[in-house]
């Protein structure tokens, strides 16, 4: 019997007070059209910190110190991946949009006022933060 193996996502929340950072997801073939929290997948030999730390260099080119990143919410989602979601408690540089050919914009969302085109797992994540869960499922339903 073969090993279950999961694809392991780092999903990073950076917040202005009572507001967080989403990008417009584009030419990505994933959720194109919808807002989402910056995030990647976790590469081999590279630990979830290290790899949370390299998505916000290649994404919005800021440089987030290891101790800067606080592990919040931990969702086991449907299609056999662990989605990891880091709060930033800090960065140093200007938070740009160094993506644009797979990123369409970035904007800043009130927490308690997502759009409505942001993707279903992301949203779900981040209310369940909201409320103070640690650990959820998602599609399992």
């Amino acid at each position: 019997m073969a090993k279950h193996r999961l694809i392991t996502d780092l999903h990073l929340i950076l917040r202005d007070g009572g507001r967080v950072l989403l990008g417009l997801r584009q030419n990505t073939g994933f959720s194109d059209g919808l807002y989402h929290l910056p995030a990647g997948h976790l590469e081999p030999d590279e630990t979830i910190v290290a790899g949370a730390a390299r998505e916000a260099k290649e994404e919005l080119g800021i440089d987030i110190a290891p101790g800067d990143l606080d592990l919040v919410h931990t969702m086991h989602l449907r299609e056999e991946r662990l989605s990891l979601f880091f709060e930033v408690r800090g960065w140093s540089g200007e938070i740009s949009n160094a993506e644009p050919d797979k990123c369409a914009a970035l904007a800043w969302f009130p927490f308690d006022g997502f759009p409505e085109n942001f993707v279903a797992y992301a949203r779900a994540a981040l209310e369940r933060i909201r409320d103070g869960q640690r650990v959820s499922t998602f599609g399992w339903e």
